[in-house]
């Protein structure tokens, strides 16, 4: 099989153990009736509501008096029962009030079940990005039937950039997306998504675990998601459970300066949805509009 860099790997998919699977359908297959549990925890608040975070980024590499791009950015949808279909509606709507250029998703679009997919690609579809709409698989995507995943995604406009790059047309030609593979679940190839490409790196991936495969080589900005910002938070924002992963527990939201000698900077999103229970605390869903000058 194929990991989009010309190398075979093997299948991407369920790395994770059975008896885990085995328990995230049963859960599923509990709350699935009606997205009951969803249905209730949202009106009662305990799912939170979209935030919009907008933030202007200078990056050095950019030629002087280049065009400032609107990029827009969402992870983390977790369609399905534990996500409420009002969240992901005002998610997409937000999205689309920024009139943005670009659209980059960094994956975990369903929990679960593939077929959840069916659910949000038609608000994702909705979302006008006139220079393209590129995403990437979460573990979650890669433990269920990715192959639909992908297709209905692509029904709709979005690209995948799984271990690939493009660059994006006049007057942003300065400006490369570079798509990884999810670390746990996929087969990240740093080599294929970032060598050879010049100018300003964006990286789209879908978790902080994914500096690691980076290692030294130069980026400008890197978008992902995976932490949920904890998804259950103290009031005062510390995260209470993390992904394993000690980058995880580093980055665990927010924007950061990495150092190395070289200007790189990492946004985790807390995300959209909710994964595994249907409850957010302290840790509000979120999407972002990016001012790229």
């Amino acid at each position: 099989m194929s990991d989009g860099s010309g190398a075979t790997r093997p299948p991407r998919e369920r790395r994770a153990s059975r008896s885990r699977r085995t328990i995230e359908l049963l859960l599923d297959t509990f709350i699935r009736p009606g997205h009951w549990a969803a249905k209730l925890a949202y009106p009662l608040g305990l799912q939170g509501r979209v935030r919009s975070s907008i933030t202007e980024i200078r990056l050095a590499g950019r030629p002087k008096g280049a065009a400032p791009l609107r990029l827009a950015f969402a992870s983390d949808f977790h369609a399905g029962g534990t996500t409420d279909s009002r969240l992901l509606t005002d998610a997409c709507e937000l999205l689309a009030s920024f009139k943005p250029d670009v659209l980059l998703l960094g994956g975990d679009f369903v929990s679960v079940r593939a077929s959840y997919i069916d659910q949000l690609a038609p608000e994702i579809g909705a979302i006008p990005a006139p220079l393209g709409k590129y995403a990437v698989l979460g573990n979650h995507d890669l433990r269920a039937d990715y192959g639909r995943i992908v297709r209905r995604l692509e029904q709709v406009g979005v690209e995948m950039l799984t271990n690939r790059h493009v660059s994006l047309p006049p007057p942003f030609d300065d400006i490369t997306v570079c798509g990884l593979d999810d670390p746990t679940q996929g087969w990240p190839d740093a080599g294929a998504a970032l060598d050879g490409v010049s100018g300003t790196r964006i990286v789209l991936m879908h978790s902080p675990e994914g500096l690691r495969v980076l290692a030294g080589r130069r980026f400008d900005l890197a978008l992902c998601g995976h932490t949920h910002g904890g998804q259950i938070a103290a009031p005062w924002g510390q995260a209470i459970l993390l992904p394993s992963g000690p980058l995880n527990r580093q980055y665990s939201r927010g924007w950061f300066e990495l150092d190395g000698g070289v200007s790189r900077t990492i946004l985790v999103s807390r995300g959209v949805g909710c994964s595994t229970v249907p409850v957010r605390l302290f840790a509000a869903p979120e999407v972002h509009l990016c001012l790229i000058v």
